[in-house]
C-alpha cells in the first residue's frame, strides 16, 4: 500500500506537568481592567477570557485616543496579544502580588 505507516503507532508523549500562568487573572473576570501597550496605547474594557501567554478577550473596549483631548473611542469585543501588554490593572483599585520571578530562599 502506498504510503502506509509500516513502523510502531503513534504514542502520545508523557504525562507533562500543566504548566502554570504566571498571573492569575481568574478573580478578574467579568470585571474592568485597564491594559496599557507597548507603544502608548491603553484600553479599558470587561475582561471575558485569558491564557497562559496573557493573551486576553475583553468585552465593551474603549481606547483613550489621546491624552490631550480626552475622547474615547468604542471597540467592542477584542482579542488582545500578550507579548504586546505593558500594564494590567483592575479599575477598582490595585494589590501588590508577590515576584513569581524572584528566587525563593
Amino acid at each position: 500500500m502506498r504510503g502506509a505507516r509500516t513502523g510502531p503507532p503513534n504514542i502520545p508523549p508523557a504525562d507533562k506537568p500543566k504548566r502554570e500562568a504566571i498571573l492569575d487573572l481568574s478573580k478578574y473576570a467579568n470585571h474592568k481592567i485597564r491594559v496599557k501597550f507597548t507603544g502608548g496605547r491603553e484600553v479599558v474594557g470587561v475582561l471575558k477570557g485569558f491564557d497562559q501567554l496573557l493573551n486576553l478577550v475583553l468585552d465593551d473596549v474603549e481606547e483613550d485616543v489621546s491624552a490631550s483631548n480626552p475622547t474615547k473611542r468604542s471597540l467592542g469585543l477584542v482579542v488582545l496579544r500578550g507579548p504586546t501588554i505593558t500594564l494590567l490593572s483592575p479599575l477598582d483599585g490595585f494589590e501588590e502580588i508577590a515576584n513569581p520571578f524572584l528566587a525563593e530562599e
